[in-house]
């Protein structure tokens, strides 16, 4: 392949998305969302566009050969811009979409080390691919540090709009130092949502699709093989930080569970004003915890084993019938945000318990 100049991307882009549905048995049809990319190229003051896209994986294949990328310069960039070879994300919870569809990532921020991460801040699902492929720790315990960013010499910065990992508010030094930028968002997209996005910027639409598709395989066949409860069940985060709160049956997780043939309830009505904030999940007081939860059965949200036990012993949850009935399942430690390697991580935790 020839070899390209360094890439400048097009102007900023702010795309209206549907998002994917999981394909798998009894899948419902896919949930609208607007879904945000922001372009900030060297030089350049972003302007606003907006376009609606739809997704369609259900052709997609893997391929073993993910370095020609000669048919999707036109499809990733009107201009028919060069694409990106050096990759670095201040966002450790978008690199792992970014290594599952095969991204040039060089370097990704690191998180503060935890039971979630290996010893270096890189979350465990993804941390031994990007081990394997040389990514570098760009900053460490989410500090960021422009002089690293720069020092990386990237031709795509990502980033991301909210949450912790979000340098939203270095984004005008960024820019004054001619860093080429992508901001997305993850707290309105599935990681489907992401993947294809980020797929047609860097050249990798292919690689996304396979990755989709390899996913939805997977949950598909993974429904096939397990016999989920006749009854409702309720998706629980468990004083995670020191909250609580019950997840939406809109919500990635419930979509992931419906997916495998779970039904999956929410908060019940009834507590709607007792709800001190919600995102794909409503958060509670620790003594309403109780009355929210009427699922028959219980899946603990970032949770392991010990977390279930220290479940069954809140004397405050003792009359729950998933807790008399010991019903209660632990969704894994990296099931805190879905992507391709945790959702997979996910599927499995929850199949081991019902086959």
């Amino acid at each position: 392949m020839l070899e390209t100049p360094p890439w400048r991307p097009a102007p900023s882009l702010r795309i209206e998305m549907n998002r994917l549905q999981l394909a798998a048995l009894g899948a419902a049809a896919a949930l609208a969302v607007l879904a945000c990319f922001a372009w900030f190229p060297r030089a350049a003051v972003p302007v606003a566009g907006a376009a609606p896209h739809t997704s369609d994986t259900s052709h997609a294949s893997d391929t073993s050969d993910t370095s020609d990328t000669s048919d999707t310069p036109a499809a990733a960039h009107a201009d028919h811009a060069p694409l990106p070879r050096r990759i670095v994300s201040t966002s450790p919870s978008v690199t792992g979409i970014l290594l599952a569809i095969d991204a040039p990532v060089v370097a990704t921020a690191a998180t503060t080390p935890s039971r979630m991460t290996d010893d270096k801040g890189f979350f465990s699902q993804w941390a031994a691919v990007a081990d394997k492929r040389g990514v570098q720790v760009l900053y460490r315990n989410l500090q960021f540090d422009i002089e690293a960013a720069i020092g990386a010499s990237p031709d795509l910065l990502v980033a991301s709009a909210t949450g912790a990992d979000s340098v939203a508010q270095h984004r005008t030094e960024l820019q004054a130092q001619g860093v080429p930028m992508v901001v997305v968002d993850y707290s309105s997209q599935s990681w489907q949502d992401i993947a294809t996005e980020l797929g047609r910027i860097t050249g990798h639409a292919k690689q996304a699709a396979a990755a989709i598709a390899r996913f939805d395989a997977h949950v598909a066949q993974t429904a096939a093989s397990i016999t989920p409860p006749a009854q409702p069940v309720s998706i629980v985060a468990y004083n995670l930080a020191g909250s609580y709160s019950i997840g939406r049956a809109a919500s990635p997780h419930a979509r992931l569970l419906a997916a495998l043939g779970f039904k999956v309830e929410g908060l019940p009505p009834a507590l709607a004003a007792q709800v001190t904030r919600a995102s794909d999940f409503e958060f509670i007081s620790r003594e309403n915890l109780s009355a929210a939860i009427t699922g028959d059965s219980v899946f603990l949200l970032g949770a392991s084993q010990g977390d279930v036990q220290a479940f069954l012993d809140d004397p405050l949850l003792a009359n729950l019938p998933a807790v008399a009935g010991r019903r209660v399942y632990p969704l894994g430690p990296t099931s805190f945000r879905i992507d391709y390697y945790s959702g997979q991580q996910m599927v499995d935790a929850v199949a081991s318990h019902f086959r």
